[in-house]
């Protein structure tokens, strides 16, 4: 929903009531993973994607019958065997999209939510999509506040306990529960989207390639910082599109941002600078972060001493495993765009885990089921430790 806001916000402040149409589980080869949207207005616009285009035209039909009867809607689409031009994704894989109308009257928490979304507030909204008189009842969870009900307290306060789990990790998934809350059982399908900030790529270096990464970090999504020691190449005129330039040492620059939270599993760290007065020190310091890439670029040369210089400072063989480096993957790129390019196919590599290899020789699923969303689909039917399985939960005091 979060590419869609500058749209629908309007709708919603014009008092026109819209559908917004959210994948809320995948199976298989399913083109979006859960989160991805599309909305329609009242007069037939449409933003935002669902499938890449496979199911895109039914779901727009459902979205024009939710808004005239104001009833949210699930379905589910499949691979099509019989006609592949039957509504349904040729890609082989299978989503269950949740179709809900949006108003003033339906959905009073809907600017609460865009403004936390907007200014990188944890926020997390909750949706039963189990069929039922509950379909589509709605509970907003923030780290200070929680507005709305799915129709019970005591599967309220599990739900909301969940909630902030999943926005620690900013997970996406639908969790099972019973009626009134109890854990191990499925009577209830929850829906638990988490809109956390956007994670960060810091970028070390104010060189040329370091403009292209930048521009290719935006573009991916991450809250870029761009941060040198020399004031005269880290400016606001050479990185517009930075959300942060920085001049500072890199490793102070990172020390204080380690302090201020801003370092996570999720964070990216480009080294651009090979030059050792400045990589070394930065590195000693990233190299015990837990940030999940860390990347250093430089000749083959370069490496190996800059290896030999980490290890005279105490860097473990552990440590140094961590490093890409040389950085990015082997595209034969030369100019910086390109050389953007390559430390991006490297990044959202090692956030999936996957090999970076062409697809044409490789077997198997093409978008194969990550690890972090196989152990969430497995956590959601366990037993949470800090619940008792018959949701005698104590009530928190927001939903007193």
């Amino acid at each position: 929903m979060r590419d869609l806001l500058p749209h629908i916000r309007q709708w919603y402040a014009d008092g026109d009531r819209f559908a917004v149409a959210t994948v809320i589980d995948t199976f298989h080869s399913a083109p979006r993973q859960p989160g991805a949207a599309m909305a329609v207005s009242g007069d037939g616009v449409a933003v935002g994607s669902v499938s890449g285009g496979c199911v895109e035209a039914d779901v727009y039909e459902v979205a024009h019958e939710v808004i005239q009867t104001g009833l949210p809607s699930v379905r589910r689409y499949g691979v099509s065997d019989d006609d592949v031009f039957a509504v349904g994704l040729t890609c082989g894989g299978m989503i269950e999209v949740l179709v809900e109308p949006v108003d003033l009257a339906s959905y009073a928490e809907f600017d609460a939510v865009s403004d936390a979304v907007d200014s990188g507030r944890p926020v997390a909204v909750a949706t039963v999509v189990t069929a039922g008189d509950r379909l589509g009842r709605r509970l907003v969870v923030s780290p200070d506040r929680v507005a709305g009900s799915l129709g019970d307290w005591r599967l309220d306060a599990a739900v909301v306990e969940d909630a902030a789990g999943m926005l620690d990790q900013g997970a996406t998934a639908i969790r099972y529960y019973g009626a009134q809350g109890e854990c191990g059982r499925t009577d209830v399908a929850v829906f638990v989207q988490a809109f956390t900030p956007p994670p960060r790529m810091f970028v070390f270096g104010a060189i040329d390639f370091a403009m292209a990464v930048a521009r290719v970090g935006k573009f991916l999504g991450y809250h870029v910082t761009v941060c040198d020691a020399r004031g005269v190449f880290a400016t606001r005129l050479r990185f517009p599109e930075a959300d942060e330039v920085v001049v500072s040492w890199p490793h102070r620059f990172l020390e204080e941002a380690l302090e201020q939270g801003l370092v996570d599993r999720r964070t990216v760290l480009c080294v651009l600078t090979h030059d050792p007065k400045f990589d070394v020190p930065l590195l000693e310091v990233a190299l015990r972060t837990e940030a999940g890439y860390i990347g250093a670029m430089g000749s083959r040369r370069t490496h190996d001493d800059r290896l030999s210089r980490l290890r005279a400072v105490g860097v473990t063989e552990a440590e140094l495993a961590r490093l890409s480096s040389p950085i990015g993957l082997d595209l034969g790129a030369r100019t910086p765009e390109e050389t953007a390019i390559s430390i991006a196919a490297e990044i959202i590599a090692s956030r999936s885990d996957a090999s970076g290899q062409p697809l044409s020789s490789t077997l198997g699923r093409i978008h194969a089921e990550t690890v972090d969303r196989a152990t969430a689909r497995q956590e959601s039917r366990s037993l949470p430790s800090a619940r008792s399985s018959q949701g005698t939960s104590v009530q928190p005091a927001a939903l007193r």
